[in-house]
């Protein structure tokens, strides 16, 4: 989750610029030139699914203190909750389908994508794809088909 141009985690490095751009010395050399000190990564991920990442910036070497990890964690966290908030929208109403609450219903998502996993036969990724399938088919919010899989009233098979 950390990372410093052109100082390395371990601390300053030493010699011409080009000897300090180690593994990505095209990502590094541009980043230098854009004033880039230290690059963080953040996960965006639902339990074992992973969704994207955020990167974040800065143009002092270094790493982070707790205080900026932790608002940092917390903005991976919200993102997570947008991009799971907007693949929900319906594109022809314009809106959601229905009220949804991401950030609550988390649990109940991870939760049945991993029985849908198990049912289906199908890595999280693909069950949590398929949980969004059916909810859009259906015109229902995640969170409500979430919670029909945990009490065994929505069902997924191999054919799904």
């Amino acid at each position: 989750m950390r990372g410093c141009l052109p100082d390395g985690p371990t601390g300053p490095a030493t010699g011409s610029r080009r000897d300090r751009t180690g593994r990505w010395p095209g990502f590094t050399a541009g980043a230098l030139d854009a004033g880039v000190r230290a690059v963080f990564a953040f996960p965006l991920r639902m339990g074992g699914i992973r969704l994207g990442v955020l990167d974040l910036y800065r143009e002092r070497a270094g790493g982070l203190t707790d205080e900026q990890l932790a608002e940092a964690l917390s903005f991976a966290d919200a993102a997570t909750a947008v991009l799971l908030h907007l693949q929900s929208l319906d594109p022809d109403a314009g809106g959601p389908l229905g009220s949804i609450h991401v950030v609550e219903d988390r649990a109940e998502v991870h939760q049945a994508t991993g029985m849908v996993s198990v049912q289906a036969g199908v890595q999280l990724a693909q069950a949590l794809a398929l949980l969004q399938a059916r909810a859009y088919a259906t015109g229902r919010p995640i969170s409500a088909l979430a919670r029909d899989v945990l009490t065994g009233v929505a069902r997924f098979s191999n054919d799904d």
